[in-house]
């Protein structure tokens, strides 16, 4: 696993690091906005990436499914106009949406009336309001980078792992690197704060909770631990990992 590999893509170039607020205001704020600059793909097709067949968000979605045992997923943080839950919903797939932010789930709503009853307020920070082993895959995407540390590792990936299926699969995106990061974002010409995670840290933690890392099987397949910059730019790490099946 090339733990570093992400320093190649400059993740503070450009940037200036702050302690400043990093998250619920800006969704509150620019909800609308933000539902359009994902329906739109503005800041999901990416600059550089370590892979070749990783070019956007939808290569990603698609080996999700290649990986997956079923076709019941949770999207952990949907963000405004849960733009992935109704692209599954569209090809066929059961899956629900939760997000902290009322006006993100409200936009969702407005756009796609079709998945209003799939989409809901729930915070990462708490107890998700699943049962054990709901999922066959869970996708958290560019969201642990608005949650504190010590949350992400007392209380979000635990229950990930905790609603996912034994055999399941979770997709985890998120900024890399150490400390936080500020930079300016040309889609909404503000400034925007993010917290940065070490990829060896979260793997570690996984581990500890019976995931494993799946690497790639050939050259041609996406796995192991994946890099990509997006447009504003930030660095980026992508990793899909196993849920352990107990012995018989």
């Amino acid at each position: 696993m090339a733990a570093r590999e992400s320093r190649t893509f400059g993740v503070a170039r450009g940037c200036v690091l702050t302690a400043s607020d990093y998250s619920p205001n800006f969704y509150r704020d620019y909800a609308g906005r933000y539902a359009q600059v994902t329906g739109e793909f503005l800041q999901s097709v990416y600059i550089k990436s370590s892979h070749p067949r990783l070019k956007h968000d939808w290569d990603l979605w698609d080996r999700l499914m290649e990986l997956a045992p079923g076709r019941r997923g949770l999207d952990a943080g949907c963000g405004a106009g849960a733009r992935d839950v109704f692209h599954a919903y569209s090809g066929g797939y059961d899956v629900t949406g939760i997000d902290a932010i009322e006006e993100n789930i409200q936009a969702a709503q407005e756009l796609h009336p079709e998945i209003s009853d799939r989409v809901f307020v729930a915070d990462l920070a708490n107890e998700l309001p699943f049962s054990d082993a709901s999922f066959d895959f869970v996708a958290c995407n560019a969201v642990i980078q608005h949650i504190d540390p010590a949350i992400v590792h007392s209380v979000v990936l635990p229950e990930l792992v905790r609603v996912l299926r034994p055999g399941g699969v979770l997709e985890l995106m998120f900024k890399c690197g150490e400390g936080i990061i500020t930079v300016f974002d040309r889609d909404y010409g503000i400034d925007r704060t993010f917290r940065l995670y070490q990829e060896t840290e979260l793997l570690e933690r996984l581990a500890g909770l019976g995931l494993a890392l799946i690497e790639a099987a050939s050259p041609e397949e996406l796995g192991g631990v994946l890099y990509f910059t997006d447009p504003k730019p930030v660095d980026h790490c992508v990793f899909f990992a196993r849920k352990a099946i107990p012995s018989p």
